[in-house]
């Protein structure tokens, strides 16, 4: 039960205490041993001191003498590019949503210095008359990657020259006007996205909404008039910022028809009427393009939203 205090002085030799060291002193410090690699001491476990070589703490293991690396835990957040909006192809109908990025989100432990390689994918084109939309860009960092949202699908003039959406991240919608009736969204990524929309019926000459990160798309609401929402995205963290909607489809025939919304998180609205245009997913969210609507005939063809990075 003895106590130092106010002292100072060099001990030679080796000091053992037995019980606890109190170093609270908020002015004070520990100064630990400084030496070179050559320098260190006949080692035994639990043994600290800093290295003048590497410049940074070393502590022996009981087998040999480690670098001490802090550490620290970290949030992530992966969204790849969305896919493009289906452009006008077909002269009545309309175009599906693209599927917005993949998203991934997860925690890991990062060292101090540590360099983290990032990629970060750009949206897909939207499609034009007679050509196919791209899918989005894949964004990786060290933890995983992300895959390119699939563009959204469409129909050429001629029945049976079907353009259909292609998977990603998320799935692209599906087109309107099919040769077989049949306006099949594409898969997402199993862990990153859904599906777009899809529908059915010879009716059905209005786009689908592209999958989001949260939610599938919609095929449409009501036939040729209402296009299909894209899926909603997801909010990271509940920090209220959403990231990776789907695109909304398009509409046909007339100017008081409905395009389809875009999925929360970026996803672009689809186009309107005879001469909508398509809204591109937003920049740094992944989301969706919206798809193209028709042209009836007389009006210049339309393109179709991009993606969002």
């Amino acid at each position: 039960n003895n106590a130092l205090a106010n002292t100072s002085g060099t001990f030679a030799g080796n000091l053992s205490i037995s019980g606890n060291l109190d170093l609270s002193l908020t002015t004070s410090a520990l100064k630990l041993p400084v030496g070179t690699t050559a320098q260190r001491p006949t080692s035994a476990n639990g043994m600290v001191r800093f290295n003048s070589d590497s410049n940074g703490l070393e502590v022996y293991n009981g087998t040999s003498w480690i670098n001490y690396v802090p550490s620290y835990p970290i949030d992530y957040l992966i969204v790849a590019g969305g896919g493009g909006g289906g452009g006008q192809i077909h002269t009545y109908a309309g175009s599906g949503g693209g599927g917005a990025g993949g998203y991934i989100s997860s925690f890991a432990t990062v060292s101090s210095g540590q360099s983290l390689s990032v990629v970060i994918g750009a949206g897909g084109s939207g499609g034009t008359t007679g050509s196919y939309a791209t899918n989005g860009s894949t964004s990786s960092l060290v933890f995983g990657t992300a895959i390119g949202g699939g563009y959204g699908g469409g129909s050429t003039t001629l029945i049976n020259n079907y353009y259909p959406p292609t998977s990603g991240g998320s799935g692209g919608g599906g087109g309107g006007y099919t040769p077989n009736a049949q306006n099949n969204g594409a898969s997402g990524t199993s862990g990153q996205g859904n599906s777009g929309g899809s529908s059915s019926g010879s009716a059905n000459y209005a786009g689908c909404g592209g999958g989001g990160a949260g939610a599938a798309g919609s095929g449409p609401s009501n036939g040729n008039t209402s296009g299909g929402s894209g899926g909603a995205g997801l909010n990271w963290q509940s920090l209220g910022t959403f990231y990776a909607g789907g695109g909304g489809g398009s509409c046909s025939d007339s100017n008081a028809n409905t395009a389809g919304s875009g999925g929360a998180g970026g996803g672009g609205k689809g186009g309107a009427g005879v001469a909508g245009n398509a809204v591109s997913g937003t920049t740094n969210t992944g989301g969706g393009g919206g798809g193209a609507a028709h042209t009836h005939n007389t009006v210049a063809a339309l393109t179709g939203g991009n993606g969002g990075s």
